[in-house]
């Protein structure tokens, strides 16, 4: 496995119950410019990881559309489990609900 892949799903592994992150965090905090891979990375996953891949939500606040059917209704049901709350039925209000770690979280390339 692309030891960036760990250390996304190390980073991801932190999200609390009940927040969520966005891509373009999870690019900052594990150190690369590309939102995009951290899709690539949750893509992959097995489905019997216990990585909360679905703590991570778009820049809108919103679930990114995905080639799978029925896995943004999944995702949300999984936020609402936690407790997560959207706005007219589509959005996260990520000034109530984004994660924000208190401690720095170190990149490795």
């Amino acid at each position: 496995m692309d030891p960036i892949y760990k250390h996304i799903y190390t980073i991801i592994e932190q999200i609390p119950k009940g927040r969520v992150a966005t891509y373009g965090q999870i690019a900052r905090l594990a150190g690369i410019g590309q939102p995009r891979r951290i899709g690539y990375a949750l893509r992959i996953l097995h489905e019997e990881n216990s990585t909360p891949w679905h703590r991570v939500i778009n820049a809108k606040g919103e679930i990114s559309k995905r080639w799978e059917m029925g896995c943004e209704d999944h995702q949300k049901s999984l936020l609402e489990e936690e407790g997560v709350i959207f706005e007219s039925n589509i959005r996260i209000s990520l000034a109530q609900f984004q994660w924000q770690p208190r401690t720095p979280i170190n990149s490795t390339k």
